[in-house]
């Protein structure tokens, strides 16, 4: 088994007496995708400020490459290759693809006053790019904003792997999709699998998380409550561990009682 990219050990985070995060390892390899589980309120979200550099933790450590880290900021974890692509995208609606493909990353030509846009070169890298993940869209000019769900999560999949992350985390991004546009978004994971990136994909549904998933991580109230590769995995093991377990076959039994 190959040496970690990522490594989480112990992670913890506290807010004043509020325990949000207490105890988390993690390990994130290149060419695997990690699923991260939980119920609303199980921590994933800390999680994901840890790791993206929005959130210090205040226990535990986070290496990469088996150096130990400090993320101090979003712009900290994307330069050390860490990319979070977020369920709300941050995207500008009504400006093309390729423009927002490079945002706030523009390619120029020339120097001083003569110094402009880069148009032509960023719109055949963005359709390359594209093409490349496997994105077979109509035209890079069209608004972004036109594209379904599962095609602006595809493309923020695209940008962040150009840009040369070595570990994509992916928050929710089939929440608000439905089944198609789910298939789409999944497929891109695992795209991103085979060109040697370690994915982390955060959700709380099981069925989209068994058909990528190469380990399990599932959070409870801001603790590990499982933790295993996909041949110990089931979607029955998964959802009893979110649903509570035990104290879900004992309230069962306390509401049959009654």
């Amino acid at each position: 088994m190959s040496a970690p990219i990522l490594s989480l050990t112990g992670v913890g985070k506290t807010h004043g007496n509020v325990i949000s995060l207490a105890g988390v390892d993690l390990a994130v390899r290149a060419g695997e995708v990690t699923c991260v589980l939980g119920d609303n309120g199980a921590g994933k979200s800390t999680l994901i400020g840890i790791i993206s550099g929005n959130h210090a933790p205040t226990s535990g450590e986070l290496a990469i490459d088996g150096e130990t880290v400090r993320l101090t900021s979003p712009r900290h974890a994307l330069e050390r290759g860490i990319a979070t692509v977020y369920q709300d995208l941050a995207v500008v609606p009504l400006m093309p693809i390729w423009r927002n493909f490079f945002l706030g990353q523009e390619l120029t030509r020339g120097r001083g006053p003569l110094r402009r846009l880069d148009i032509a070169r960023m719109r055949e890298i963005t359709r390359r790019e594209l093409a490349g993940m496997g994105i077979d869209l109509r035209d890079v000019d069209q608004p972004i904003g036109t594209l379904s769900g599962g095609e602006r999560q595809s493309v923020a999949i695209a940008r962040a792997v150009y840009f040369g992350a070595r570990i994509l985390m992916l928050d929710e991004p089939t929440a608000a999709l439905g089944v198609k546009q789910s298939a789409i978004v999944l497929r891109h994971i695992r795209r991103a699998r085979e060109r040697g990136l370690g994915v982390i994909f955060i959700t709380h549904n099981p069925r989209h998380a068994m058909p990528v998933a190469d380990r399990f991580l599932v959070l409870g109230r801001g603790r590990t409550i499982g933790s295993f590769p996909r041949a110990e995995a089931s979607i029955e093991r998964i959802t009893a561990l979110m649903a509570g377990g035990d104290e879900l076959d004992e309230l069962l039994e306390e509401l049959d009682r009654d």
